[in-house]
């Protein structure tokens, strides 16, 4: 190929025309680089379905933007001399294009962005890194923002990302007059309730090449396969977001923390695959559900919640991200150094809720935050399961996991690994809240409503096992008061039981058996 003026590679994770290294991109002159590297799909074996997206999501992109006149470099999976890395990969193409610049997106992980750094310094080649415009903020303002403070908290760095962006405002003030209706945001689903379909794709010709090529390239990685009915594009990820808007995101609000077995999505969006690849941008989400409040399609606790997930968590976990890497990946606050069982990836479990969980994973790279928080992760945190392995299992299995959101909502939201930086307390429970957000417990071979012995709930004595063991670290935590207030009215022999329940229970599992 000829020596061109720039060359612009796009990460697999950065698929939207609106990307900040394809600003300015000139069609004659420029060329647009993509890779599918096999490193990528094995630094942790992921889930089948998540691969496919991505690739999928990313041969859709690189063909739009041939057929927009753009020129193209794109090295598939199975290319003749495809190296299998993403840094080895861009040394041919500079080698290849010979480019006066190059041009790239800030990354969305640390160890990419020391690859990438790397790479492009040894190249020699002018380069630029670019502010990632996926987001509605940047690490800098995330910094501004923690600076000096002693508790960095999300509703605070929510409510000034809300002002900076004129998001549900009243002049200076919040729309309604509160900041947050999350307290309206936690009911359980009525056995009536009509819950809409998923928005579903048949794949094309193009997904189903990548289908059969992740069929017969990643048979032995994690979960199924088939049916495969994400979105592949941008059009058809608008149509998923548009479909929430009109069909669930009224009922959003109420029911977000509700879990019915079967029933794996509910009324939540589901964009999280796409906001997180690129084909969706977080302002056109807000914004869509913002008009459907004013427009009185949706009541006004649901567009907040919603809203809240995306300019709350979503912009907040990112700048925190970047704050404390690389050194929180290492945190260990409990120093839990149980392995992971079998069952994360089995599913054989006689608890129903954790199995449900698993099995929903499985078939679709997809479980909602409080299935993820609130059953998968309370076991993982009650059971003292090393952060390294429930961090790696949490970013393999989800479609919409990339470290900068995986990593602080494992490490700091499931684990407290880095004790109390990101949340203000361990988000544990018993299996009361399970029985109370979900109908798992109806069919579960445990008893809920049994505290102690081989048939109680387990969740509801390694909750207390879990308190006793760290009362030193967590008795002054103030919002763990009641549960410590409780635990020191407990006789003695209340207490050994626990401990004795517990004691047998993570024998049996560390043994392989069934429990």
């Amino acid at each position: 190929m000829n020596k061109v003026q720039t060359l612009r590679f796009i990460l697999g994770d950065q698929l939207n025309r609106c990307i900040s290294s394809l600003e300015g991109v000139d069609l004659k002159n420029d060329v647009i680089f993509m890779c599918e590297v096999l490193e990528e799909t094995q630094y942790v074996k992921h889930h089948k379905k998540k691969i496919a997206l991505i690739f999928s999501a990313m041969r859709h992109f690189a063909r739009e933007l041939q057929e927009e006149g753009f020129q193209v470099d794109y090295i598939r999976l199975d290319s003749p001399g495809n190296s299998g890395s993403f840094s080895s990969e861009l040394e041919r193409a500079i080698k290849r294009h010979q480019p006066s610049s190059i041009k790239v997106t800030m990354p969305g992980e640390y160890r990419v962005l020391q690859l990438l750094q790397s790479t492009l310094k040894s190249s020699g080649a002018n380069f630029s890194i670019e502010e990632d415009s996926r987001f509605l903020t940047t690490p800098d303002f995330f910094k501004h923002w923690a600076q000096g403070r002693k508790e960095w908290r999300m509703e605070y760095f929510y409510r000034e990302v809300r002002k900076k962006h004129h998001i549900l405002m009243e002049a200076n003030a919040p729309v309604g007059g509160k900041w947050n209706y999350d307290a309206q945001n936690r009911n359980s689903l009525p056995e009536e309730i009509r819950i809409p379909a998923a928005t579903r794709f048949e794949p094309d010709e193009l997904t189903q090449e990548v289908l059969d090529l992740v069929a017969a390239r990643f048979a032995d990685h994690f979960g199924e396969l088939e049916p495969f009915s994400m979105a592949a594009t941008r059009q058809q990820a608008l149509k998923v977001l548009d479909e929430f808007i009109k069909n669930r995101l009224s009922s959003f609000g109420d029911y977000q923390d509700a879990m019915r077995q079967g029933e794996p999505w509910l009324f939540h969006s589901h964009i999280s695959f796409y906001l997180n690849c690129g084909l969706l941008l977080p302002m056109e989400v807000v914004r869509a559900a913002e008009e459907a409040y004013y427009q009185a399609q949706a009541p006004l606790h649901c567009v907040e919640g919603f809203i809240r997930q995306i300019v709350g968590w979503r912009e907040y976990v990112m700048g925190f991200y970047w704050m404390v890497m690389p050194d929180y990946s290492t945190q260990n606050f409990f120093q839990a150094k149980r392995s992971l069982p079998g069952l994360y990836w089995t599913a054989n479990t006689k608890m129903n809720c954790m199995a449900q969980c698993v099995k929903e994973t499985q078939q679709n790279a997809y479980a909602h935050h409080i299935q993820r928080l609130m059953v998968l992760g309370n076991f993982a945190l009650l059971a003292g399961i090393s952060p390294k392995e429930v961090n790696e299992w949490y970013l393999l299995v989800y479609a919409d996991a990339y470290e900068w959101v995986e990593l602080p909502n494992v490490s700091g939201m499931v684990l407290f690994a880095d004790g109390g930086v990101l949340a203000s307390k361990p988000y544990i429970a018993g299996g009361n809240y399970i029985r109370k957000m979900s109908n798992y417990c109806d069919s579960c071979r445990y008893d809920v409503n049994k505290k102690n012995g081989e048939q109680a709930c387990p969740f509801n004595y390694l909750y207390w096992n879990f308190l006793s063991q760290h009362e030193q670290k967590l008795s002054n935590n103030p919002r763990l008061r009641m549960p410590y207030a409780s635990l020191r009215k407990m006789s003695d022999d209340k207490r050994k039981l626990i401990a004795t329940d517990a004691s047998r229970f993570f024998k049996a599992l560390e043994s392989g058996e069934v429990v």
